[in-house]
């Protein structure tokens, strides 16, 4: 049998909008597929491992949440993260998780508040929150043909922007995604993927949540090609209703 660990990073501080709702649908997808997934919590104190995990999960807080863990993120976990980051292992990182993985948060008083500096991007409060429905289309779900667009939901008032070796995760089609102007959403670094929507992401999108488990899946199995394939019959009748709803 086929075996899976994932690192929920701070469940207790960074768990907005249903984020574990991404957590559910990976344990799920796998289990139908009869591959067992083991959740670890890791939280402030707790020692992070690098090698004892396949998938590192990091969701939304807001400013409050993000500073009680900064020290601890920086301090005690930031170079076995950068380190697993380089290894190639799987991070899923929502909202303000995503913002942790950058240079820094600039708020609204022009202060900067440093974050871990594991992948080159920034980000700057804003005036108003972009907030509603997001859609977005991914050029790495091309391929085998079928829906690459992705449905989500996001609310943030940081604008992220990316830098050099950073690729956007998706160009949006409606909504603002990484800062309402230059059409891009979320981020991607080797095998780190990173967005602003929240616990609805990989729900309602099954075709990225089975690469996300594939991705992990074929970095410790060197005989995995594919996933067997599942009845999404329902995930697809949600991923396309929001669409018709989102895109009119």
């Amino acid at each position: 049998m086929y075996e899976l660990t994932l690192c929920h990073l701070y469940p207790d501080l960074l768990n907005l909008y249903g984020d574990r709702g991404n957590i559910i649908a990976l344990r799920r997808r796998a289990q139908w597929r009869g591959i067992r997934m083991h959740v670890v919590p890791v939280t402030l104190g707790d020692a992070f491992q690098a090698q004892n995990y396949n998938i590192v999960f990091l969701g939304g807080g807001q400013s409050y949440e993000q500073e009680i863990i900064q020290k601890d993120l920086i301090s005690q976990k930031g170079n076995e993260i950068k380190e697993a980051i380089e290894a190639g292992r799987v991070f899923i990182c929502i909202c303000g998780g995503y913002q942790l993985m950058g240079k820094f948060y600039r708020t609204a008083e022009g202060r900067d508040v440093q974050f871990l500096d594991a992948l080159n991007l920034w980000t700057v409060e804003g005036e108003d929150r972009m907030i509603g429905n997001l859609l977005f289309e991914c050029d790495f779900l091309k391929d085998g043909g079928g829906d690459h667009r992705i449905i989500g939901f996001e609310n943030h008032a940081g604008r992220t922007y990316l830098g050099k070796g950073i690729t956007p995760l998706g160009k949006v089609i409606a909504g603002f995604g990484n800062n309402g102007e230059d059409g891009f959403e979320g981020a991607r670094y080797k095998n780190v993927f990173c967005s602003y929507s929240h616990g609805s992401l990989l729900p309602k999108n099954p075709r990225l949540t089975d690469y996300l488990l594939l991705t992990a899946l074929q970095e410790k199995y060197k005989d995995i090609e594919t996933l067997s394939p599942l009845d999404d019959c329902l995930e697809n009748k949600a991923h396309d209703t929001m669409i018709k709803r989102v895109s009119g």
